[in-house]
């Protein structure tokens, strides 16, 4: 039979675990996104490709709830516990937030999975070597899927469009998906489900899309041979098929094209100042950026807690009719006290000198070993009750591991 209260108690502590390292790093997104949006405001505002870079920086935002500043950084620490211990004490306010998460997603990949059918039952075309899902909504074309994306175009732009205008479409969209642009926006959809308090990163969602757009649509000018103004025309051709509110399709379509005639303004506005640039150098950026993530992560998993760490402390209580703490002194308790994985090994006559002086009485318990999450959060440690009537020189007592259990395997690997 299930033990509902042992499983109540596993997810009470994952929602207190999970809450406090969220929480953290909803706080910093709140800074981070004014920090970006500034400066892709004022210093970047004509460094296309340098926009698109800044929100790499909220790769890292989930990944700091665990950091040692925390805890070691004393004016950190001072800045934080409050907080901290807030979400360690308050559980329905840890249940409300994971509550959020589950929410959020519900709805954010509830219209992915919704376009994902809708997608499924358009009827399917080859152009030019590539497949297509033709749709009779007329809607500017978008690409959805991570793993097998499908380009989606309206039957009214294949009757009305040259094939060149076509492939320029088409061209546009692949892209999007060469350079990652769908499993960015996947990430940044699982970052506004974890991060929900923060509600800024879905208003500025569309500041990362339309970076996303202009990238591309340089890429695809400077691989298209064609001018500037060429491939603007066929932008501004599709204003002919867009419309405003319409139904039928999901909103969360990957850069399903602007549904507002200000977002293609600005967009021809960016077209109408493009330059060459260096692929080369591009190319060297990206090298570049990809090696600054990677250390920027090794970074903050070695400045971070583990998942779990062994514990090699040993507490000594009694119980006579109140629970007291006799010693906590790990160095001095290891000199009468060892264990292994089924037993522990006492100095009978050094403890027994060693409770006399403590004045300790009662049952006698031994609390040792085990592992620790986070400090003063989470982890458990192994007992058993010293045996006060052997006679032997070292007292052998056997325990069961808690090891054994499978709320604590689950616990240690969270």
């Amino acid at each position: 039979m299930l033990d509902w209260s042992l499983i109540g108690g596993v997810m009470n502590f994952c929602a207190v675990y999970f809450t406090t390292q969220l929480v953290r790093c909803a706080v910093f997104s709140f800074i981070l996104i004014w920090f970006v949006i500034l400066l892709r405001k004022v210093f970047f505002s004509k460094r296309v490709f340098l926009r698109g870079l800044l929100w790499t920086l909220f790769l890292f935002v989930p990944f700091l709830g665990k950091l040692k500043v925390f805890y070691e950084n004393e004016v950190v620490f001072r800045l934080t516990w409050r907080m901290t211990y807030g979400t360690m004490q308050n559980i329905w306010f840890d249940r409300i937030y994971i509550s959020g998460i589950f929410v959020a997603a519900f709805c954010i990949f509830g219209k992915r999975l919704h376009l994902r059918r809708i997608v499924s039952g358009m009827k399917t075309s080859v152009f030019e070597g590539t497949q297509i899902c033709v749709t009779e909504m007329n809607v500017t074309p978008f690409t959805s899927g991570l793993l097998r994306p499908k380009i989606v175009l309206p039957q009214i732009m294949l009757d009305s469009y040259r094939k060149d205008e076509l492939m320029a479409i088409i061209q546009h969209e692949k892209t999007h998906i060469r350079l990652g642009h769908l499993w960015y926006g996947f990430a940044w959809d699982i970052l506004i489900c974890l991060l929900w308090i923060n509600p800024f990163l879905s208003v500025f969602r569309k500041y990362l899309r339309s970076d996303m757009e202009d990238i591309c649509d340089r890429v695809c000018i400077q691989n298209s041979g064609s001018s500037a103004h060429e491939y603007g025309l066929v932008l501004l051709k599709s204003l002919k098929v867009l419309r405003l509110g319409y139904e039928g399709i999901s909103p969360t379509a990957t850069y399903a094209g602007e549904k507002e005639f200000a977002d293609m303004k600005r967009r021809m506005s960016e077209i109408a100042d493009f330059r060459p640039y260096r692929k080369r150098l591009c190319t060297g950026m990206g090298i570049v950026t990809f090696m600054a993530i990677a250390a920027v992560f090794l970074i903050i998993h070695i400045n971070s807690y583990a998942r779990y760490s062994e514990s090699k402390d040993i507490m000594v209580g009694s119980y006579d009719g109140e629970a007291k703490i006799v010693s906590t002194d790990t160095e001095e308790l290891s000199k009468m006290i060892s264990y292994d994985d089924s037993y522990v090994y006492v100095d009978r006559e050094a403890f027994e000198t060693f409770l006399y002086e403590n004045n300790a009485t009662g049952d006698i318990y031994i609390i040792f070993g085990g592992y620790t999450k986070l400090p003063g959060l989470g982890g458990a440690g192994e007992g058993c009750i010293y045996e006060r009537d052997s006679k032997d020189s070292i007292v052998r007592i056997p325990y069961e591991s808690i090891m054994n259990n499978w709320a604590h395997i689950l616990c240690k690997q969270l």
